[in-house]
């Protein structure tokens, strides 16, 4: 593991295959967050989204946890703390990545870990895994998105009784509701994670950048602002395209073509 904080908390690995696996590594308090582990892995997505050889990064913790929240004998520190400064925000720092981001969930994703959960782009759950929010339990006043991306997601109402009655969802309803893409036995959290990362790895980079980009700037939107998004940025696309850029792609798409017809 490279890109380790001094504690070893957050633990970062570069794979060859252009995947990068981040690991929330404290299971003795169930991945709960201290201050420092939130800058630790604010600064590890800053870093990957920077470096060219990751394509996808895979979001993770280690034991029988995803995150079980902030950990709250440290609890002044870190809401006290520069709540505003998006360079020590691990979700900031998730929003501005442009990788696309799996979240492989295991056991508890608990209030700061919901939200952490919140601001992957895929997730895959184990079997059992929970999603809880504690904000209204503990009275801590939210502020990674939770009131808003939630119900986007699952709809308003489920979403009001998630977080109000602080019902933990289960993965497998979860994956009903559309949070959860996939869940799985948990011998199989980080084979089926990386099986999505390969799918996306073999496509145009590029276009895997732009396409989740639109996706993601597009949600904060109505949907005719969306769609008029969407049409600027494939103009400003293919404005900027190249003869030489056009002729390599009509070549792609013909070589897959004749590939498809000798299979028949």
């Amino acid at each position: 593991m490279d890109g380790q904080s001094p504690e070893k908390l957050i633990l970062v690995k570069r794979e060859s295959n252009g995947v990068a696996l981040v690991m929330i590594n404290r299971p003795g308090s169930l991945n709960s967050l201290t201050r420092p582990m939130m800058v630790d892995l604010a600064q590890a997505f800053k870093r990957l989204d920077r470096d060219e050889s990751v394509r996808v990064v895979i979001l993770t913790g280690s034991g029988r946890s995803f995150c079980s929240g902030v950990d709250l004998t440290s609890a002044e520190d870190v809401f006290k703390g520069d709540v505003k400064d998006p360079e020590s925000d691990p979700v900031v720092q998730m929003e501005l990545c442009r990788k696309p981001i799996i979240g492989a969930i295991r056991g508890f994703a608990v209030t700061a870990g919901f939200e952490i959960a919140l601001a992957c782009d895929i997730l895959v759950a184990a079997k059992g895994s929970k999603f809880m929010d504690t904000h209204a339990r503990f009275g801590i006043f939210l502020s990674w998105g939770l009131s808003q991306k939630l119900s986007q997601i699952i709809g308003a109402n489920k979403a009001r009784e998630v977080s109000l009655s602080a019902t933990p969802l289960t993965a497998e309803v979860a994956e009903r509701l559309g949070l959860v893409n996939h869940v799985i036995e948990e011998a199989e959290l980080l084979k089926k994670s990386r099986e999505i990362a390969d799918a996306i790895v073999k496509n145009n980079q590029d276009l895997v950048l732009r396409y989740k980009a639109v996706i993601n700037d597009g949600l904060k939107l109505d949907l005719g602002r969306a769609l008029s998004l969407e049409k600027e940025r494939a103009h400003d696309y293919y404005n900027g395209m190249t003869k030489e850029q056009f002729r390599k792609m009509q070549e792609f798409i013909a070589g897959r073509s004749s590939k498809k017809q000798s299979k028949l």
